[in-house]
């Protein structure tokens, strides 16, 4: 009876039933009128996600991962210099990739639980005169701190240092969760997964495309196959694939879409918000501290909490899944046995997070932490009672 228990990890998230029957499907001939008129009405719809009418959505049978690795062979070459901040688990593993791929990397490191730094991003555009630096490279939402960095503000000062390096955003664990302006605020890439606020299984690398980054593509000599933009582009024009797609997750995605529109975006947006709210509450009623350390850029998708000194966070989280069957995300990185980390993104309602709250506070009180049964629950619950 567990697996009915809902999951608060940061993916693969909760399913809801309408996506599962959906993707439950027997297979079409994917050149067929019947997959075109679906696969054509998804990208479509994805646009309107990504808030961009300028550009391209593609998706690669992958994963975010797959989709950081696209995002780098369609636009740089071995050698070239990319700039990026260094504040989590997941920013280090986009600066790790760049580095196998033989870019070279400037790296900003920074203390974890703080956003991406746009003033310094800004102080070393200025000084890159001959504009040796061909990207910038920032982590929307860093999943392992709970940490939302400012696109914006990195765009403007990208702009402000009069330069032509490319924006390539991770947005991951933000996409379809949080707001998200790919046009408004000057983005040339952005990636994201299916298996997180699109509430899928894993299996679909999702990349939304600036025309200037897709004319770069064309140039670039960089060899690659799978992740071609021109190629995957040429066949999505026409209707189609270069290979089999993930046809399933194309029904799947489909149903995803309509519940986001049905739901209206404003107001995903804001279930997350409160979700993330009542959770920042609890933390406060426990007299814990959340990893993130300005208000503002707190995530609406994922809390990273810091259990008390001399405590080890795994055990929390093995107790509450092996007593409870309710899975928590652990400390990731330097955060390892220090902290643990709430998932409320996707299918996650109001209910679910006061039943993770409570399930938190048994496993607590067992592990004798200094926390007094109900104090997060009833926090959260005022954060609740009386919000639209």
């Amino acid at each position: 009876m567990n697996e009915q228990n809902p999951i608060f990890i940061l993916g693969p998230t909760n399913i809801p039933d309408r996506i599962r029957n959906a993707m439950n499907k027997q297979t079409v001939d994917h050149r067929s009128p019947k997959f075109s008129e679906l696969f054509m009405s998804v990208l479509s719809d994805l646009k309107t996600v990504f808030k961009t009418a300028r550009g391209t959505v593609l998706a690669f049978p992958s994963t975010g991962t797959g989709g950081w690795e696209a995002a780098l062979q369609n636009t740089l070459d071995p050698g070239d210099r990319v700039l990026a901040a260094r504040h989590g688990v997941f920013s280090h593993r986009w600066i790790d990739m760049c580095q196998r791929h033989g870019l070279e990397v400037d790296v900003i490191d920074c203390a974890w639980g703080s956003p991406a730094p746009a003033e310094l991003f800004a102080e070393r555009l200025e000084n890159d005169k001959q504009g040796t630096i061909k990207a910038v490279l920032v982590t929307h939402n860093e999943t392992a701190t709970g940490v939302r960095s400012d696109i914006l503000a990195v765009r403007k000062a990208i702009d402000k240092a009069g330069h032509s390096a490319l924006l390539l955003v991770d947005g991951v664990s933000s996409i379809a969760s949080m707001d998200f302006q790919m046009d408004a605020w000057g983005v040339d890439i952005a990636v994201t997964g299916s298996q997180k606020g699109f509430m899928l299984p894993a299996g679909l690398g999702i990349v939304a495309v600036s025309e200037r980054a897709i004319e770069i593509a064309k140039t670039k000599k960089t060899a690659r196959c799978f992740f071609d933009f021109p190629e995957m582009l040429k066949a999505n024009q026409a209707g189609g694939y270069p290979y089999t797609p993930a046809l399933q997750h194309f029904y799947g995605l489909r149903e995803s879409l309509d519940m986001l529109l049905e739901e209206g975006l404003d107001q995903v947006f804001a279930r997350h918000r409160r979700a993330a709210d009542a959770v920042r509450a609890a933390v406060a009623g426990w007299g814990l501290s959340l990893c993130s350390t300005s208000a503002p850029h707190h995530s609406d998708t994922v809390s990273a909490i810091y259990v008390p000194p001399g405590v080890d966070s795994n055990m929390l989280t093995d107790l509450a899944l092996r007593k409870y069957g309710v899975s928590f995300g652990i400390g990731l990185g330097q955060m390892t046995g220090k902290a643990f980390r709430i998932g409320h993104l996707g299918s996650i309602t109001d209910t679910m997070i006061l039943g993770g709250l409570a399930t938190l506070e048994m496993a607590m009180s067992e592990l004798a932490y200094p926390v007094k049964l109900g104090s997060g629950t009833t926090a959260a619950q005022k954060v609740f009672v009386g919000r639209p």
